[in-house]
């Protein structure tokens, strides 16, 4: 499964920005599809997921909860973030990544496919 993430870029803070998380892959919507990013000198964080199928189910840590959003349009094989209120510390590259399991996993070693990042950058 090969992912490419994209919608990244440069906002002030307080903006929003929606990133997207596109495949050719027919069944994308088999996967489980989280969220990461990473910081400079920092490890890779998780954001948030989406189960498969319908995305009924999604999980988010406190740093984010309430402020981004994941959703999924099978018919487009894609996964969106949508982040709102954005603050200088969600400045970082974001990486979507996908699991053939169920569960919803939070770290980085339950994810199997990974896309390329995309750089968001938020001024205060």
């Amino acid at each position: 499964v090969q992912l490419q993430a994209s919608g990244g870029g440069l906002v002030q803070a307080g903006a929003s920005l929606k990133l997207s998380c596109a495949t050719s892959t027919r069944t994308f919507s088999t996967y489980t599809v989280g969220w990461f990013r990473q910081a400079p000198g920092k490890e890779r964080e998780f954001v948030g997921a989406i189960s498969r199928w319908s995305g009924g189910s999604t999980y988010y840590p406190d740093s984010v909860k309430g402020r981004f959003t994941i959703s999924r349009d099978n018919a487009k094989n894609t996964v969106y973030l949508q982040m709102n209120s954005l603050k200088s510390e969600d400045t970082a590259v974001y990486y979507c990544a996908a699991s053939t399991t169920a569960i919803i996993g939070r770290a980085v070693d339950e994810y199997t496919f990974w896309g390329q990042g995309t750089l968001v950058t938020v001024s205060s």
